[in-house]
C-alpha cells in the first residue's frame, strides 16, 4: 500500500469544471483584480468566521504584515511569538518592522499559554500573535485575559485553523478561529484546509476601521472613494486574484463537511494509535480542531521515517527548527525554550486528509509501530 502525505488532487477533481467555468466567464469580462468574485468571497469567508469583514490579500504572511502595520505597530514593538511556528508568522512581524520574541509552549498541546506569554514581557511588548498549530486552537480566555492585563492587542496567526472552534468561557459558547483577537489571519496556501490554486490569505475583523486600512495598505495605500492616483498611506500590491477567489468560494462551500470528515479520521487514527500507546498531539477540552495536520511525536524520528517511507508511507516534519534557532533570528541573546526545542526533534506529521480511508489509517499506525519499536 502506498499512501500520500496529503491529497489534493481528489478533492479538486470534482470541481475544476466548475472553476473552470467561471475562469471562462472572467476571462470574457476581464474582471482579473479585484471586481465581484473577491467581492463575494470576502463577504462568504467574513460570515463563516463569524467576522464583520474579510480582506482578501496575497498571501497569509502578508495578511499578518498589513495587520499589523495598519494597527501601528512597528519600528521598537515587540511581538510575543511561539518558537513553533513557520518562519512567516515572525517574518512578518520583522516586516512590519516590529522585533518578534519568541516564547515557549504548553509541553502537551505546544501552544502558547499566558504563563509562556509572561516570560516574553517587556515593556516594549504591544501585541501577541498566537498560533492555532495544526488546527488547534489556542482558547481565547487565557490569552485575552493576559492581553487586557498588559494592553495588549492580539492578532491570531489562524493560517492552519480555518473553521476550528474554541470555548469562550466556562458558558459553553464557541468561538470561530479568528474570531477573538482584534483580527485574525489566514493563508489560502493550496495544502490547507481551505487552500487555493496559487497563493492567497485574507484578514477577518469586526473593526470596520482596520479591515478599510488594510485594503488601503493592500492597494498602494489607495483609499476607498478617492482618486485612483491618490495614495494616503505607503502601501503596496498584495491583492487576492479573482481567479484565486472562484476557487476559494467553491470550495468554502465543501469546507464544513470536509472538517467534519477530518475530525471523524482523526478520532479513527486516536484509537488506532491508542491500541500501539502513542498519543496524537490534540486539541486542549472543547475545542472543535479543524485537524490541519495529524502530529505524533516519537524518538529517533529520522530512523521512523526511513523506515515508514520503505513502507510507501509520506510524512512530514511541521517544524524541524524552532524559529529562534533559525539563522535569521540567532543571536548572543537567543534565550532557551526548552520545550519547543524538544518538541522539534520529536514531532512527525502523518499521513491525513478528509477522505483518508479506515484501512489507510490502520496501515499507518501498525508500521508505526513496527518503526518505533525498531529504533
Amino acid at each position: 500500500m502506498r499512501i500520500p502525505f496529503n491529497d489534493l488532487a481528489t478533492p479538486h477533481a470534482s470541481i475544476v469544471e466548475e472553476v473552470v467555468a467561471e475562469v471562462r466567464a472572467v476571462a470574457a469580462n476581464s474582471r482579473f483584480i479585484g471586481g465581484p468574485a473577491v467581492e463575494a468571497f470576502e463577504q462568504e469567508y467574513a460570515a463563516f468566521c463569524n467576522t464583520a469583514h474579510a480582506v482578501g490579500v496575497a498571501n497569509g504572511t502578508d495578511a499578518i504584515e498589513l495587520t499589523l502595520r495598519a494597527l501601528g505597530v512597528g519600528g521598537g514593538d515587540e511581538v510575543l511569538v511561539p518558537a513553533n511556528t513557520f518562519i512567516a508568522t515572525a517574518s512578518a512581524v520583522a516586516a512590519a518592522g516590529a522585533t518578534p520574541i519568541f516564547v515557549d509552549v504548553d509541553p502537551e498541546s505546544l501552544l502558547v499559554t499566558p504563563e509562556t506569554l509572561e516570560a516574553g514581557l517587556t515593556e516594549r511588548t504591544r501585541a501577541i500573535l498566537p498560533v492555532h498549530l495544526f488546527g488547534h486552537m489556542v482558547p481565547p480566555a487565557g490569552v485575552l485575559a493576559f492581553a487586557q492585563r498588559h494592553n495588549l492587542v492580539i492578532v491570531e496567526d489562524a493560517a492552519q485553523a480555518h473553521g476550528a472552534d474554541a470555548p469562550n468561557d466556562g458558558s459553553g459558547e464557541k468561538v470561530r478561529a479568528g474570531s477573538y483577537g482584534v483580527a485574525g489571519t489566514f493563508s489560502f496556501y493550496p495544502g490547507k484546509n481551505l487552500g487555493a490554486w496559487g497563493d492567497g490569505g485574507a484578514v477577518v475583523t469586526d473593526d470596520a476601521d482596520l479591515a478599510s486600512r488594510i485594503r488601503s495598505l493592500a492597494n498602494h495605500g489607495r483609499t476607498e472613494g478617492t482618486d485612483h492616483y491618490e495614495h494616503r498611506y505607503i502601501g503596496r500590491n498584495s491583492r487576492l486574484d479573482a481567479l484565486q477567489a472562484m476557487v476559494l468560494r467553491r470550495k468554502l462551500t465543501d469546507l464544513p463537511e470536509a472538517n467534519v470528515q477530518r475530525r471523524r479520521v482523526a478520532s479513527v487514527y486516536t484509537e488506532a494509535l491508542a491500541a500501539h500507546g502513542i498519543p496524537l498531539v490534540s486539541p486542549l477540552p472543547g475545542v472543535d480542531s479543524a485537524w490541519h495536520l495529524l502530529v505524533v511525536r516519537v524518538p529517533g524520528r529520522e530512523a521512523v521515517r526511513g523506515l515508514l517511507n520503505e513502507a510507501g508511507i509520506g510524512t512530514g516534519v511541521h517544524y524541524p527548527v524552532p524559529c529562534h534557532r533559525q539563522l535569521a533570528y540567532l543571536t548572543d541573546r537567543t534565550p532557551d525554550l526548552p520545550v519547543a526545542e524538544r518538541a522539534a526533534t520529536e514531532i512527525l506529521s502523518l499521513p491525513f486528509f478528509p477522505h483518508m480511508r479506515d484501512d489507510e489509517v490502520a496501515y499507518v499506525a501498525e508500521n508505526l509501530a513496527k518503526a518505533i519499536a525498531t529504533v
